[in-house]
Parts: C-alpha cells; structure tokens; sequence
C-alpha cells in the first residue's frame, strides 16, 4: 500500500528515524505494565516497537488515511485502533477506568492541549511520554525565574515531575518541521491535592501570566474584581495587595507560591 502524505491541516510530520522512534517508544518503560494509549500513530512508526511490548497497546488516530494504512500493515492491532478525535475522547472509557500510559509524536498544532486534556485525566495517567516542538518542552520544564517559565510549566509541575530527554532534529521527519523538537517524559508526583480549590488556582495562573510583563499586583487586580462580584461576602483584598509578594512578575513565583495565594483569595472570600 502507498504511503499516507501527511496533512498540514493536522499538524502531521512523520517521524522517518528508526532508531529515535525505538527511543521514544522505549520512554514508557519508567511505567511498566501499564497499558499504553498512543496519540497520532500515523503509520506506525512508533506503534511497531510499542506493540512488541508485554503490555497492550492501543492507538488513536482521527486521519482516515492513517486509519487505513495501520489496519492493512499492523492487523493485530486491528481491535485497537480507535479512529477518534483525541481531544474529544472520554477517556475514563479507554481502559475501562484503568491507569494507562499516554504517549506519541504528537501533533504540533494541538500539543498544549493534548497536556491540558492529560491534566484533566491526571489520576488516569501516572506517566506521559512523547515527543512534541522543542519550545514547548522547554516550557513545560522550566523552573521560576525562567523566561519560557509560564502557564503550562506551573499547572503540569503542579502535578507531574518534568524530564526534558533529548532534541530531536528537524531533517528525520517527512516533512521537516521548521523547529527543532524533544522528547519529554512526565511522571506523576506525590502531590493528590494541591490543598486549594483548582479552579481558582488555575483561574489565578493563567490570569497572571496573560500580563506576564506586569508585576502581580497590577495583573491580579481585574481577576479580584471579577471575584468581589462573585462573591456572597465582601473580601478585603488589602493586606494581600500590600504584600510584597505582589512586586513580583509571575514567572518569579514557585507552584508553592500560587497555591499560597490561591488559599488566600479563597480565605478572603470564605469567612
């Protein structure tokens, strides 16, 4: 059968590498036994040395080209092909409510919101691995004080464990992308709450770092309004801008210091 061209509309750039393909399929071995859920197999670069794995193996893809193309090269994994829109997925339903392992080459124009969609599912997913563009890699890894340090470094380190494993050159896939790329692997960390409301810690960073360039106190202060609307009570929100926490920028706080002042705010609206 002929090969599939990959599409521009589905962010497709086929991994041509063997060898870095073996590499990244090696990467979910930090979590053995587990099922694992592969995103984007595309034909199957991957999904070869995934399923000689004692383990199984399931793939999602929403290319019907690709869908095809697995089904006459890998008919063992016929049962588990799912021809699905990942970020539409139930996935409670994947392993029948089982933990399982998340990875791929996943597709670059969705790659922020594949990990949003793992952290909604985090107690489903102990360990996500895969390879996506470089810079959200180092985004995802990057600690306070960082310039790349932003929204999705704090919500993922929030609950995962960050491991940047290695870049990968653009002239192994078909066709190249224009960035460079890495391999990432996340491990779930100790954490089983943040000891604060979620939404509103989520609520808070994203906010801040939407100003990233102001200090907090003057980036947080619609967010508070917002939430003095909101609320039965009447906070006071003085003590908390006077803080001198509140000259910071954002990337300067720890996952640590957004909890804490998550639990202010709620404290300010909760009394």
């Amino acid at each position: 059968m002929r090969t599939v061209k990959p599409k521009k509309f589905l962010g497709q750039h086929f991994l041509t590498d063997l060898s870095i393909a073996s590499r990244i399929a090696d990467t979910v071995d930090a979590c053995p036994e587990l099922p694992i859920l592969e995103v984007g197999p595309g034909m199957g670069v991957m999904t070869q040395y995934l399923v000689q794995k004692p383990r199984l193996v399931k793939v999602v893809e929403i290319d019907y080209e690709s869908v095809e193309y697995l089904r006459k090269n890998y008919p063992d994994l016929e049962d588990n092909i799912i021809e699905d829109d990942f970020l539409k997925m139930h996935l409670e339903r994947t392993f029948q409510g089982s933990p399982f392992v998340l990875t791929g080459n996943y597709p670059y124009n969705i790659s922020s919101q594949i990990f949003f969609k793992m952290l909604d599912y985090k107690d489903l997913i102990p360990c996500c691995t895969g390879m996506i563009q470089k810079e959200v890699a180092e985004r995802m890894a990057a600690k306070p004080g960082n310039k790349t340090y932003g929204i999705l470094s704090v919500l993922i380190q929030a609950w995962y464990d960050v491991e940047y494993l290695f870049t990968v050159e653009p002239g192994v896939f078909n066709p190249p992308p224009k960035v460079r790329s890495a391999v990432i692997r996340l491990t779930r960390n100790k954490t089983t709450d943040l000891g604060c409301d979620e939404k509103l810690f989520k609520r808070l960073v994203k906010t801040t770092f939407n100003q990233r360039r102001k200090t907090l106190r003057n980036n947080i202060r619609p967010l508070l309004a917002q939430i003095e609307n909101e609320s039965e009570v009447k906070p006071d929100f003085t003590a908390l801008l006077a803080d001198p926490i509140m000259t910071l920028r954002p990337e300067q706080l720890s996952v640590e210091d957004f909890i804490g002042l998550t639990l202010r705010i709620q404290n300010e609206t909760s009394r």
